[in-house]
């Protein structure tokens, strides 16, 4: 079977930069036209279709938000007619409505391609087996992660999250020599094979990660206990199809994202104004080709930073960095901002480093209490390392509280349990716990 090419018929980023012209105008009339909240927020701002011939004209576009998904529920922000719509996806929040997005055949056949894009920059053929361990049902991971894997022509094992004993059966009977799941739920699986001393009766060369935010002493432990070729990070959002937005290639410095399906802005958070190159700043999207409901500069509340040059392997698409935190996760403690990315950074120094005091475990709970004096304090709790139980704790401990100190400027308890004693999750593992509200 030979593999079709799903890479854009552009040679060069100013071919890239006129697709999106083409697409920007497409999108700000189809906008303007097919939604009446559209169409309210540009005339207030006395911008019309004809107003964007460029991709400059693209700052005089009001803003979309979380909030205008929200108040449109369940349909919100729709500009095609209902009987155009042929399937809906819903974000995984817990909290107050889910954010709905309705999709057209054209949307989900866009999407497809995209994805099928990711498998082959991580260079994934028709004789790789896709072991698909991603979230299936309203959500929009399992089913993505199929549809991308059945356009390119891999076998497509569509098991979903949890239930390790399929799991592990599954790699062993079926061979599967690539992975797709939640960071926490690689990290599950790894330390399972490991335990059960199966290494080698599976052939996994590849895990395609996202969904949450992953430390590098996370990636480095699954590298460690699967022996894989590459562990690739792949991003998106539902309200910008869903995953398939984005993978970082075999350099492993930066994710690609298809410059061809969305325009991303990096903005400073409080100004709304370009961030200064290369400086972290929110991530602003704008769609290019959807249908059902287009992203007019939609503030994602992700934070990450562009990466200038072309990437060593060659191709045109530009690169923006892991995804750090959100602009929403932000924690205040004592006055004092900072991100659980930053704190995700500072451990994983301390995740097989070579100190006479040992190291951690790559696993960590961050908790801020509020105590009877009213100040609050924060402790940290981090897993004992598998790989040296002869760990000098009480050194260790003093060398992760200065690096807190020094870096994020507060004071932290720091504290060393057993390895496996916090949670693990086949999806996303939750880390902060706050209980000063």
């Amino acid at each position: 079977m030979m593999q079709r090419n799903f890479m854009p018929n552009a040679a060069t980023g100013e071919e890239i930069k006129k697709l999106q012209i083409e697409g920007l105008k497409w999108t700000v009339a189809h906008a303007y036209n097919g939604s009446d909240v559209y169409r309210k927020r540009f005339d207030e701002k006395g911008i019309g279709p004809t107003d964007i011939q460029a991709l400059e004209d693209l700052q005089k576009l009001p803003f979309t938000t979380a909030e205008d998904l929200k108040e449109g529920y369940p349909f919100p922000l729709l500009c095609v007619p209902f009987e155009d719509v042929v399937r809906i996806h819903a974000s995984s929040g817990t909290t107050g409505k889910r954010k709905v997005l309705c999709y057209t055949r054209k949307d989900i056949q866009d999407w497809t391609n995209y994805f099928a894009r990711c498998y082959q920059m991580a260079e994934v053929t028709t004789k790789d087996r896709v072991q698909i361990s991603s979230g299936y049902g309203v959500w929009t991971a399992g089913i993505s992660f199929q549809m991308g894997c059945e356009a390119l022509g891999a076998m497509a094992i569509p098991i979903g999250p949890g239930n390790l004993d399929m799991q592990c059966q599954f790699l062993v009977d079926f061979q599967t020599t690539v992975m797709t799941c939640t960071a926490s739920m690689a990290l599950l699986l790894s330390e399972e094979i490991d335990h059960r001393g199966l290494n080698d009766k599976i052939n996994l060369r590849k895990i395609i990660i996202g969904s949450e935010r992953t430390s590098e002493a996370m990636r480095q432990r699954i590298y460690e206990l699967l022996g894989v070729e590459d562990i690739y990070d792949i991003t998106g959002m539902t309200e910008l199809y869903g995953p398939g937005m984005g993978l970082d290639c075999s350099q492993h410095s930066g994710i690609h994202y298809w410059s061809d399906c969305y325009i991303l802005e990096i903005l400073d958070p409080k100004t709304l104004e370009p961030a200064v190159a290369g400086e972290i700043g929110e991530m602003v999207v704008t769609s290019l080709r959807k249908e059902a409901v287009p992203l007019v500069r939609y503030r994602t509340r992700d934070l990450t930073r562009l990466i200038p040059g072309q990437c060593g392997c060659g191709s045109i698409f530009p690169r923006h960095d892991r995804i750090l935190g959100r602009s929403d996760d932000m924690i205040v403690f004592r006055g004092v901002n900072t991100y659980p990315g930053h704190i995700d950074e500072i451990l994983s120094r301390f995740t097989g480093a070579d100190l006479e005091c040992g190291d951690i475990g790559c696993e960590y709970n961050l908790i801020l209490e509020r105590q009877s004096d009213g100040r609050d304090y924060m402790t940290i709790k981090v897993e004992r390392s598998m790989n040296d139980p002869k760990t000098n704790e009480a050194e260790l401990v003093k060398k992760i509280q200065s690096a807190i100190k020094k870096e994020i400027l507060v004071s932290a308890e720091v504290e060393i349990v057993d390895h496996g004693a916090l949670g693990r999750s086949d999806r996303k593992t939750k880390r902060i716990y706050d209980y000063r509200y």
